[in-house]
Order: structure tokens, then sequence, then C-alpha cells
């Protein structure tokens, strides 16, 4: 019923910076906090950054300054731009979204299938 697709991930140096999107398309009557997670080879998924509808932002410490979410509402579309990017920033992320496909609907966690970022020393 909603589908998200991310994009923006690849390969960049340390130091280096990338932005990814993800846009929320399907029958969406309203979403509510959207994040962003990642997951490197033998690592359990982790959080990086929550925006809730508001604005209200949330980051993962390592994270911390380097790294910015952001929503544009109109478009169900959330941002991450990733700035001084680190060898230990390397992962798959995925974007997450709560979202209701109708008033009287509770709201569901979706994902996104990934995107690979890659980051050299």
């Amino acid at each position: 019923q909603v589908q998200l697709v991310e994009s923006g991930g690849g390969l960049v140096q340390a130091g280096g910076s990338l932005r990814l999107s993800c846009a929320a398309s399907g029958s969406i009557f309203s979403i509510n906090a959207m994040g962003w997670y990642r997951q490197a080879p033998g690592s359990q998924r982790e959080l990086v950054a929550t925006i809730a509808r508001v604005g209200t932002t949330m980051y993962a410490d390592s994270v911390k300054g380097r790294f910015t979410i952001s929503r544009d509402n109109a478009k169900n579309t959330v941002y991450l731009q990733m700035n001084s990017l680190k060898p230990e920033d390397t992962a798959v992320y995925y974007c997450n979204a709560g979202a209701v496909v109708s008033r009287f609907s509770p709201s569901r966690a979706y994902w996104g299938q990934g995107t690979q970022v890659t980051v050299s020393s």
C-alpha cells in the first residue's frame, strides 16, 4: 500500500558528501515520523536519524554534527545530507516511515529497499 524508494547512495572518498532521498508513494493518508537506518555487514541495523512531521529531529551520536535529516511533507520525501563521511559510515541505508493509509487505520512502519553507501579511505 505504501512504497518507499531510496536514491542517492554510491561510492565516495573519506571526507566527502552524499545526499540520500526517500520518496513515499501509494495510498497515503498521512506520514508521521520518518527516518534513516543503516546496516553494515555483520552488524545489526541501527538508527541514524529520525524526523517528526513537525520537524523535530534526533541523531545517533556517531553522526551528530555531520549528518542532517530533513523532509518535505508536500512531497512525502525525507532526505539525509551526509558530510565528512568516514569509512565506518559504509553500510546499506534504509528509509523508514510511519504511515497511515486511511483516517481509521493505525500507523504502520514501512521500509525502503535500501541504498548502498561506501566510503573509501
